[in-house]
């Protein structure tokens, strides 16, 4: 029993100090990231794609703010891919096409089953699109007027192949949205490091950019078409595999795409449990590998909890341990709260420590029952 205790305080000993040297990696790729400048010369017809479902709440802000961007109208169009909504958010499209001075168009997919409705809308409207530039983003986000130059910007000058783009959430008015903030920030600016340093680990569809030639190129979401999730990911990692050097991440605050905070706590467990099941899937071992190194680092966190409540590990030594994994994650959270103009929930952050070593272990583990739901549908 005491050779077990001695060998789990090594191994908690031995991923806590990796976890604190890990994120001051991240820290330093983050502030490596490139800021791409502006350019008057900027070709690319942009085709926006937003898959729905019953969005009437938010599609016309949307709508609106794409009405109102710096892009030149005459290089982007919109398509609307309309899966199956009960509610306005058709008639409100349709409206919004016949009043702005953009090229929206709607299209409404057929009524057939599928494990992932969200890669059948963007294959079907794909395979309509005029432009050489794909964006992606989801009927309830909100665009700045520079959203769409930054990324022709960044395509511009890097000459990308898929650009990853900031997102966070709307105006925080509650405690929960704040948490909510900060935990979303954790993914934002992990992934940006990731991209930063080569290894394409995560990506948000919410705020995604890619060459059509590239999707058709690496076969679009061929062998990952059955997954409840992952339209984003896996595509990037495709698309990695064959371009190692042709993923950036768009650090522009006129790039950010903000999005309601869940209030609904059931559907705020459905997606992040459809999150948590993609990393079983993934073929590169990257990934999987960071996915499963982040997980035992904070359940060994946990265990630290348990062994210090039963006398197993000293006040001294837990406080320090706690202060390893905390002090750096703080200071990386911050500056990426920062970016995504979101200091009010700077001082959320500490809290958010708490809960996130239960949060991280408890999604891994539901992940592990392979049942989702999406917008009403249950995905299996």
């Amino acid at each position: 029993m005491h050779q077990l205790l001695s060998l789990s305080l090594i191994i908690i000993w031995f991923l806590i100090t990796s976890y604190t040297l890990f994120t001051i990696v991240l820290q330093v790729l983050w502030q490596r990231l490139r800021v791409y400048p502006e350019n008057a010369e900027l070709t690319d017809f942009i085709t926006i794609i937003i898959p729905v479902r019953n969005e009437e709440k938010g599609i016309f802000e949307l709508l609106s703010d794409l009405n109102q961007q710096t892009y030149p109208a005459r290089q982007f169009e919109v398509l609307v891919m309309d899966d199956g909504s009960t509610d306005t958010t058709a008639s409100i499209v349709l409206k919004c096409s016949e009043e702005f001075n953009i090229d929206i168009r709607l299209i409404t997919l057929p009524d057939n089953p599928t494990t992932s409705p969200k890669k059948r809308a963007i294959e079907t409207a794909i395979a309509q699109a005029r432009g050489n530039l794909i964006v992606t983003t989801d009927g309830d986000c909100r665009a700045g007027k520079g959203w769409l130059k930054a990324f022709a910007e960044c395509h511009f000058s890097s000459k990308a192949k898929l650009i990853s783009g900031p997102v966070t959430f709307l105006e925080e008015g509650s405690l929960t949205d704040h948490l909510q903030t900060v935990e979303f920030s954790s993914l934002i600016g992990s992934g940006a490091s990731a991209i930063s340093a080569g290894y394409p680990s995560l990506c948000n569809g919410a705020n995604l950019a890619y060459e059509k030639e590239i999707f058709n190129e690496v076969g679009g979401y061929d062998g990952v078409r059955h997954i409840a999730s992952g339209d984003d990911e896996f595509l990037m990692h495709k698309i990695a595999d064959k371009y190692p050097d042709g993923i950036r991440f768009l650090k522009s605050s006129e790039a950010i795409v903000r999005t309601q905070a869940h209030q609904d706590w059931q559907i705020f467990f459905r997606q992040r449990k459809r999150w948590a099941s993609k990393w079983k899937h993934y073929q590169s071992k990257t990934p999987l590998a960071l996915a499963l190194y982040v997980f035992c680092c904070n359940l060994s966190l946990i265990v630290s909890v348990l062994l210090f409540f039963t006398g197993n590990l000293s006040g001294i030594s837990f406080i320090f341990l706690v202060m390893l994994k905390f002090i750096p994650e703080w200071i990386f959270l911050g500056n990426v709260l920062n970016f995504l103009g979101k200091r009010r929930s700077i001082p959320y952050i500490p809290l958010t420590q708490i809960i996130y070593p239960f949060y991280v272990c408890f999604f891994g583990l539901a992940a592990q029952k392979p049942e989702y739901e999406w917008k009403g549908r249950k995905l299996v």
